[in-house]
């Protein structure tokens, strides 16, 4: 079992701990003046420090960061890729937001609830590199991944592109827009294993499956099945002299679920190339659950339509009130409107913050180093054939494998005996999984790799 390690010797002055939420201190104060500012009685207190320090050379101290977490340190967690608890700074959001609607739950809803949502956007964006105006929220990558389909302006006689390798959202997405739109979709397959997958081979595959009619290319960053990371830059290359003899409203948009490389990877959505992305923020980015991000190119929203009214646009009300069209589409209008977690969603800032404190760089070395540990691990085991390829290039976090004579469920059920927490891939062919993150240490691999190799 493991200690909880002691929260007054974490190597994070509490400066940084207050300032966690405006870690893009211009691009939020922007974005509150967006909506009109809340009145004192019912404002959000003000963060009492500018902004946070940026990170230095050296990473943080792991150990000591665990105990950000309020998790039961008796089990270890190889499990971030699917629903993740909430570090400190991101817990106390969630609290004092509740805590205030539940005293002023209208007042405190009307004075912060856009000036918080862009906020949220601001923060967002400041992480990936992408304008407030660029940048929509969602509850989940599922979620954001039917709205940016459902959202498709395409007819019979024009298609998407995707690949067999991609997950059950993004097929049934695909599926319901084409019974509405008559538009096609197509799959391809991009290599002929996860393990020997290389970027010149889903390149070319890539573009020899493009075709005049298509119009969509619908990706996924990090496959949840093997692993394999995709090279999302290469394939965006390689689409550029395709839509270069291509009229705007004929060229091939590239829409990628991005969630499994979202909150590991050190890059920003221009370097990746694409022209959506969408994410949940409650896996490897630790953030508020029910929430999610959608980062848009302008010439993706140029050709999407909202699904659900929006109330975070400006213009929202305009079509309904004064009977003529609001206008483009913008992100803002393609974030569902309604009533929700608000106390959630305001607290994106916190999780943001507080992976900017530590430093994208810093985040994405210790995640590839864990994994690559478990992966070396595994591969030396005669029982266990890994399915994810061992090159940080190709892979993230996600870390699958098979192991021989049992199923993965069985797997996944003998490694929870052991307090291990794990998952099983929820596809035709099914895979055991564990993920680490920042939170675990070399130790909590070298268990997991005793408990596998104990399976015989």
């Amino acid at each position: 079992m493991r200690a909880n390690p002691d929260l007054g010797a974490l190597n994070l002055n509490r400066r940084h701990l207050l300032a966690l939420g405006l870690a893009a201190a211009p691009a939020i104060a922007a974005a509150q003046e967006m909506d009109e500012a809340p009145t004192p009685a019912t404002a959000a207190p003000p963060a009492p420090a500018p902004a946070v320090a940026p990170p230095g050379p050296r990473p943080p101290d792991w150990n000591r960061l665990r105990a950000m977490w309020d998790l039961d340190w008796g089990e270890v967690d190889l499990s971030a890729m699917l629903f993740a608890s909430n570090p400190k700074p991101v817990r106390e959001a969630i609290t004092r937001h509740r805590a205030a609607l539940d005293r002023n739950p209208v007042t405190y809803l009307e004075h912060n609830n856009k000036r918080l949502q862009n906020a949220a956007r601001a923060a967002a964006g400041a992480y990936f590199g992408v304008p407030i105006e660029q940048v929509g929220l969602c509850e989940s990558t599922t979620s954001g991944i039917g709205l940016v389909y459902a959202g498709l302006n395409l007819r019979y006689g024009q298609e998407a592109l995707t690949s067999v390798h991609d997950y059950y959202v993004t097929h049934e997405s695909l599926r319901l827009a084409s019974r509405k739109t008559g538009m096609g979709v197509r799959k391809i397959t991009l290599h002929d294993g996860a393990t020997t997958a290389s970027t010149p081979e889903i390149v070319r595959r890539v573009v020899a499956g493009i075709t005049p009619a298509t119009r969509v290319l619908a990706l996924t960053w990090v496959h949840s099945s093997t692993g394999l990371k995709l090279p999302i830059r290469a394939i965006a290359d390689a689409l550029k002299p395709i839509n270069a003899t291509r009229q705007p409203s004929d060229q091939v948009l590239f829409f990628v679920d991005g969630v499994h490389g979202f909150g590991v990877e050190d890059t920003t959505f221009p370097q990746l190339g694409c022209d959506v992305l969408v994410a949940g923020c409650h896996k490897w980015l630790f953030g508020p659950r029910g929430t999610g991000v959608m980062f848009f190119s302008p010439l993706a929203l140029s050709r999407l339509s909202p699904t659900i009214p929006s109330f975070l646009a400006h213009d929202a009300y305009s079509a309904w009130i004064g009977n003529y069209d609001p206008g483009p589409t913008t992100a803002a209008r393609m974030t569902p409107g309604g009533f929700k977690a608000f106390e959630q969603v305001w607290s994106l800032n916190e999780a943001f913050g507080f992976h900017q404190m530590l430093g994208k760089p810093h985040i994405a070395n210790r995640t590839h180093e864990l994994a690559t540990l478990l992966k070396t691990g595994l591969s030396a085991l005669p029982n266990v054939r890994v399915r994810t390829p061992l090159s940080p290039q190709m892979s993230a976090g996600i870390v699958s494998f098979d192991v021989a004579g049992h199923s993965a469920r069985d797997t996944v059920s003998r490694l929870r005996s052991w307090r291990i927490i794990g998952s099983a891939a929820p596809y035709a062919e099914q895979h055991a999984r564990l993920t680490p993150s920042i939170r675990n240490t070399p130790e909590d691999i070298a268990f997991a790799i005793k408990a596998v190799a104990a399976m015989g």
